[in-house]
C-alpha cells in the first residue's frame, strides 16, 4: 500500500471479504490515487473527478 505522507492507513477486512481503507482528506485539495488488486494489478476509478497521468484524481 502506498503511504500517505508518513502515515499508513489501516486496512479493514469487510464481511464480504473485500478490503477497505478510510482516509480523511483536507477540504479544497486534490489527490491522486489508484486501486491495487490481486497480482500487483493497479487500476483507476472510472467515477473519479479526473485523471493525472496514470492516476485517478479526487477533488475534495
Amino acid at each position: 500500500m502506498q503511504r500517505l505522507g508518513s502515515v499508513r492507513p489501516p486496512v479493514r477486512l469487510r464481511e464480504n471479504r473485500t478490503r477497505a481503507v478510510t482516509v480523511a482528506l483536507p477540504r479544497r485539495t486534490s489527490h491522486s490515487f489508484r486501486y491495487l488488486a490481486a497480482g500487483d494489478y493497479w487500476f483507476n476509478d472510472d467515477a473519479a473527478d479526473g485523471w493525472a497521468g496514470p492516476n485517478s484524481r479526487l477533488h475534495t
